[in-house]
């Protein structure tokens, strides 16, 4: 289903803030089990200060990071699972196939593959003008917020 969550609606949602927010948009959401989400790259990105002067790439952890980020959003938007925050569990055969720099779009896609429990693993994908730029697949588990 098509969505329109801008950043003010995504903090409503998880926990994250500047500047580990790192995604601008979520565009669609599918009863919790898939999400898109839109990151643009600019060159102001603090990332970009040391990394690396020059030429600058934006880390692939932090594209992962991206991804993770969509994934909260898709879960958490559920009333189910309101007042949870997620923690990775793990990172698995992600590929990093071409550097994501300043004026890229990156649209992060996440499908839930697996929940058991508050423990699920889900297929993650970023693309940039239709190029994926990196894929793989994440775990993680909801647990309570002990700050909610």
């Amino acid at each position: 289903m098509d969505v329109n969550l801008g950043a003010d609606e995504i903090e409503q949602i998880i926990p994250h803030r500047y500047p580990m927010l790192l995604i601008d948009r979520i565009v669609e959401i599918e009863d919790g089990a898939r999400g898109v989400g839109i990151k643009n790259v600019t060159a102001n990105e603090w990332f970009f200060e040391g990394h690396f002067p020059g030429n600058r790439v934006m880390p692939g952890v932090l594209i992962v990071e991206a991804l993770a980020q969509v994934a909260a959003v898709t879960l958490l938007r559920d009333v189910d699972q309101a007042g949870k925050i997620p923690m990775f569990g793990g990172i698995e055969k992600m590929r990093f196939r071409r550097p994501v720099t300043p004026g890229d779009q990156l649209r992060l896609e996440f499908t839930l593959e697996r929940m058991r429990g508050p423990v699920g693993r889900g297929a993650v994908e970023a693309s940039v003008d239709g190029q994926v730029v990196a894929d793989g697949s994440i775990s993680f588990a909801l647990v309570e917020n002990p700050t909610a």
